[in-house]
């Protein structure tokens, strides 16, 4: 019977690590002479170990242009597999190192960008001065992006709204936020502190299109009160909402903390939306198959005290939707 132990695994080409280095450096770089200057080599050095990875591998990984080189039909396939093969071997020496000492290496967050406005500047400042061993990366994309990221792993790190009671179960959910209609200076309508549902029949929305969160609760809930929304434009672009509430008179609903700086600036104005409410849950889901290391613990760890923070400052509640 065949063992299953990894000790009977055979590798040959991918033994030595630092040739995929260089593989990686070049195809990246374009130019042997660039990538010998940033591996601190010289280039006659990388052409010979090129040459040599060419021969193990049996076949060409680049093509010599009048302007440098060019990966080849193999190098474009493999580059994908090289890039993240030579990524986990640094998440792994950092998850290493980081048992010995305070933690250390690159966490990946994936976020929707109405949080991440609010939450990156503080996260970058709180790591610098507790945990400078830690290099953050940041990801900002649609709801069904963060979980397509968190599924297959490119994230460490997701924070996303979910609508109605959050079930699944590796979910922190972290605060609760209300939606707010969003009106320009002087409207109004969103002149008080709160809006009744009825009210937004009619108005000139912009709204992200669907497939989206809150594109489709807010049509679930329009047709639960039997009112029509109808969006005189349809865009994704966080910033360019709140540019055209502001400059061109329009309407959109969107959580508090997204237009702090504006309400703060007076540039637009905020009416919370009530009868009914329409409320989200801010999550954190960390990976399954990564596991959460020691940096990726630290960073979730000032993710939460930001909230924290943000909530006493009163851009969300702390606490389960009711």
């Amino acid at each position: 019977m065949c063992s299953t132990k990894t000790t009977n695994l055979e590798i040959n080409i991918t033994a030595d690590l630092q040739k995929w280095r260089v593989f990686l450096a070049i195809a990246e770089l374009g130019s042997l002479t660039r990538a010998a200057q940033f591996l601190d080599s010289n280039q006659s050095l990388l052409s010979r170990q090129l040459n040599a990875l060419e021969r193990e591998c049996k076949n060409r990984l680049f093509t010599r242009t009048g302007r440098g080189v060019e990966m080849s039909e193999m190098g474009q396939r493999i580059f994908p597999q090289v890039k993240a093969l030579l990524e986990d071997a640094e998440r792994l020496e950092n998850d290493i190192r980081s048992e010995i000492h305070e933690p250390a290496g690159r966490v990946t967050v994936g976020l929707l960008p109405s949080i991440g406005s609010t939450i990156v500047g503080r996260l970058f400042v709180a790591l610098r001065e507790r945990y400078p061993g830690i290099a953050l990366k940041v990801l900002e994309g649609s709801s069904g992006q963060v979980d397509e990221w968190l599924a297959n792993a490119r994230v460490d790190i997701a924070i996303l709204y979910r609508y109605g009671v959050v079930t699944i179960p590796q979910d922190h959910s972290l605060a609760t936020v209300e939606s707010y209609l969003i009106g320009p200076k002087g409207d109004r309508l969103t002149a008080g502190p709160e809006v009744a549902f009825r009210e937004l029949q009619g108005l000139p929305f912009i709204l992200p299109s669907a497939p989206n969160g809150l594109r489709t609760a807010l049509d679930a809930m329009a047709r639960q009160e039997h009112i029509a929304l109808n969006p005189v434009i349809e865009a994704d672009s966080l910033p360019l909402q709140k540019a055209l509430v502001a400059n061109e008179r329009l309407y959109t609903v969107l959580p508090l903390h997204a237009v702090w700086s504006e309400i703060s600036a007076g540039t637009v104005q905020a009416s919370r939306i009530v009868s009914p409410t329409l409320q989200r849950s801010v999550s954190m889901v960390l990976t399954k198959t990564k596991g959460p290391t020691k940096a990726v613990s630290a960073v979730a760890q000032q993710i939460e005290q930001i909230v924290d923070e943000m909530a006493r400052n009163g851009m969300w509640r702390l606490g389960p939707m009711v």
